[in-house]
């Protein structure tokens, strides 16, 4: 069985976003990622190979805490995340 490692970060949206393949508007606020990734056996260095990435939902609906995890790639992310910080965003389409 391959060796992996988890590592985990927080980002945050200052606007509602959107993330490629998911239909909602996520509110604006701190979520944790995590990332999964195994190490690659056979080679002369260490290296890893990603797995998964996986981005925390925590929000309040009808007055429960929700809790959702999503399975992203980690380019959407960096794609919302962009938009997020730029003044001007583009329209979505």
């Amino acid at each position: 069985m391959p060796l992996s490692r988890m590592t985990h970060t927080t980002v945050t949206f200052s606007h509602p976003f959107h993330l490629r393949g998911h239909k909602d508007l996520f509110p604006p606020g701190s979520y944790v990622v995590d990332t999964t990734e195994e190490l690659i056996e056979g080679v002369s260095f260490t290296a890893y190979r990603r797995i998964s990435t996986d981005l925390h939902l925590k929000y309040k609906h009808n007055g429960m805490l929700v809790d959702r995890i999503l399975n992203i790639k980690p380019v959407d992310l960096d794609i919302a995340l962009t938009r997020d910080g730029d003044p001007h965003p583009p329209e979505p389409g």
